[in-house]
């Protein structure tokens, strides 16, 4: 059976994203770029919800973002060949190849994807993430630690949740990033 992975980059408080919205203080850089494209390698599938989809599309359809380095480039075709699955209710169509809309995230159909899948599935979008932390669905849990607290925000996980968390991996990077790698227990 494959596992879904949740990942994420986040600020050293828990943060995806500032109370702007903003994220940029998380760019990863090269090294951690290369990092993130060979875990990436192993995702078949990527679940999104609506707002993380809108916001991946342009590793397909905007060609300077992977144009603007060797790693975005490398992110781009991973992104591109691997399925996609966003969970929507609003969203009408969707932009890019390999991609389908589900109107209500189904934990029967997660759990149906996860065991007739060959490589992994990667989970990203926080409110569709809390759906599926709070349905066990999540099997180990991705972070990308940037040096920086920004005091607020949209947060990594929802509230209301508790799992113990077994480390499996760490690396520390040039830039200060460090990342962690859990098994999630049930």
């Amino acid at each position: 059976m494959s596992r879904l992975i949740y990942t994420f980059l986040a600020s050293l408080d828990g943060y995806i994203a500032d109370e702007y919205g903003r994220f940029d203080w998380a760019y990863p850089g090269e090294e951690v770029l290369d990092f993130i494209n060979a875990t990436e390698r192993g995702v078949g599938t990527y679940l999104y919800g609506r707002t993380m989809y809108e916001m991946m599309t342009g590793w397909e359809n905007d060609p300077e973002l992977a144009a603007d380095s060797p790693g975005n480039a490398e992110f781009a075709r991973i992104w591109q060949a691997a399925d996609k699955v966003v969970f929507s209710s609003t969203l009408e169509a969707v932009s890019t190849w390999r991609t389908r809309i589900e109107r209500s995230f189904d934990p029967g159909l997660v759990r149906s994807l996860k065991s007739s899948a060959v490589l992994d599935l990667n989970i990203s979008g926080a409110r569709v993430a809390a759906e599926a932390w709070r349905a066990n669905l999540i099997d180990e849990c991705q972070v990308y630690v940037a040096p920086m607290l920004v005091g607020g925000g949209k947060r990594m996980f929802p509230e209301g949740i508790r799992h113990s968390l077994e480390l499996l991996d760490e690396r520390r990077f040039d830039n200060g990033m460090v990342f962690l790698r859990y098994s999630v227990g049930h």
